[in-house]
């Protein structure tokens, strides 16, 4: 953080928000208002390929730009293509976009990325794993991953509105790739369904459902809410989470009137029986946030859900600074009505790294944004440790800082470890981004490669 001449390391101004003028992109310069704020127009324009993009941005980007984001595509990335207008015109808002500011935008960034982006000397750590949090070796059900005592995650579907390139699901999310040939779900919704209701009523300890995917987003209206019905019906379940980050990337969705309305429904009747219905947005930088996001959060909250909540991601060249993040969160709490609740460090994926930070970097930002922040309104920034779970990154039991192995405990166990005595008293390691170790750290890590 750079002070400034008042001599704080950051300074508050508020800015309120803006949607940026579409018709700047040569490709929308006669796109009305009506449609840009039609879910089915959205959806429809999509962008998914280099050609669309190409009609889009016209020559505004040069080819050198394409051709890198082609390359990308064809050879590292680990997430098809697929962004919603509303996300693209959130790239370089304020002015038409030129090669240099487009490649430069954080947006961009994690939404585009291009081969040059990704590192070449250590593209992937050497203990990065496609599922690296384990959640498909959790499964108690098909796509209910059962991973702490009291919690589940149910992953009703394996699409999204838009596919992030740091995507934590990556394996199971999207298209297949080049690089990756994805997982698929194989039972029928309805079948899956019923399958998470089975084990929820014979589970009596769990009491909070994280209900995602994919996104929430792209299950019909219809289905959506008869499952959420569902679970509602079952006298254990207190918590429910719906996870969307179509909230930002394409809002227009949750302010349609059978969505609205039926939000509605879900709403009161979670109020009458007690249960507390949150949704968890996704958002990983301030220009992300419009009056178009603001308007769809203020109808959820309308309608009667408990809270709006935000778990981004930590990412290099995205936020992975104090500025940035208070820039941030001042925007999702003072403007857009959202609390902001995680910042997670980007997990241990193929061809990530050049997007994760070291678990230092990050311990340093939680300390950068203490003070600035309403107290409930100050995120925590966490590591989710691979049979672990979500830990505040200060919650280390030791730290290799040379070789970037940081050592942590558990205080419960996960399926796979219900028979084993020593979960509980072992440690479990994450290792940092290896470029950003010692030079004697990261010859280390190339020797143990040649080995």
């Amino acid at each position: 953080m750079a002070e400034t001449a008042a001599g704080q390391p950051y300074e508050y101004r508020r800015r309120e928000l803006v949607e940026p003028d579409w018709t700047r992109f040569p490709g929308w310069r006669d796109v009305t208002a009506a449609q840009w704020q039609s879910a089915q127009w959205q959806r429809v324009n999509c962008v998914k390929n280099v050609k669309q993009l190409r009609a889009v941005l016209g020559d505004l980007v040069d080819d050198t730009f394409y051709a890198d984001l082609e390359a990308d595509q064809q050879r590292l990335a680990t997430m098809s293509m697929l962004i919603p207008p509303q996300m693209l015109n959130t790239m370089v808002p304020d002015a038409a976009p030129d090669t240099a500011s487009f490649t430069a935008d954080p947006i961009r960034n994690y939404m585009l990325p291009i081969a040059s982006d990704r590192r070449r000397d250590w593209p992937s750590h050497p203990h990065s794993a496609r599922d690296s949090l384990h959640e498909h070796d959790m499964w108690v059900a098909e796509g209910l991953t059962h991973r702490y005592p009291t919690k589940v995650l149910a992953e009703l579907l394996s699409t999204c509105p838009q596919y992030c390139g740091h995507c934590t699901r990556m394996d199971l999310v999207g298209n297949s790739t080049p690089a990756v040939a994805k997982l698929k779900l194989v039972q029928k919704p309805a079948d899956r369904y019923e399958a998470h209701l089975t084990y929820l009523k014979a589970h009596p300890g769990v009491r909070d459902v994280v209900v995602s995917g994919g996104d929430v987003a792209n299950v019909p209206w219809r289905q959506l809410e008869a499952y959420l019905m569902g679970l509602l019906s079952v006298p254990t379940v207190r918590d429910i989470r719906l996870a969307t980050k179509a909230l930002m990337g394409l809002p227009q969705h949750w302010l349609q009137d059978d969505v609205v309305e039926g939000m509605h429904r879900v709403a009161v009747t979670a109020e009458r029986r007690g249960v507390n219905l949150a949704v968890h947005t996704h958002v990983n930088h301030v220009n992300s946030l419009t009056p178009m996001v603001a308007r769809a959060v203020r109808t959820l909250l309308e309608v009667g859900v408990r809270d709006v909540r935000n778990q981004g991601v930590l990412m290099r060249g995205v936020n992975a600074t104090a500025d940035d993040l208070l820039d941030l969160c001042f925007a999702l709490q003072g403007e857009a009505g959202i609390l902001p609740y995680y910042f997670y460090m980007c997990d241990m994926i193929p061809n990530a790294e050049h997007w994760r930070v070291p678990v230092w970097h990050a311990q340093q930002l939680q300390h950068d944004l203490m003070g600035y922040l309403p107290g409930y309104a100050t995120p925590r920034i966490v590591c989710d440790v691979p049979f672990v779970g979500k830990r505040w990154v200060h919650m280390i039991a030791d730290y290799d800082r040379e070789h970037g192995i940081s050592y942590w405990t558990k205080n419960y166990r996960t399926s796979l470890e219900a028979g084993d005595s020593e979960a509980l008293t072992k440690l479990y390691a994450y290792y940092d981004p290896i470029d950003t170790l010692p030079e004697s750290g990261q010859a280390w890590w190339r020797k143990q490669q040649a080995a």
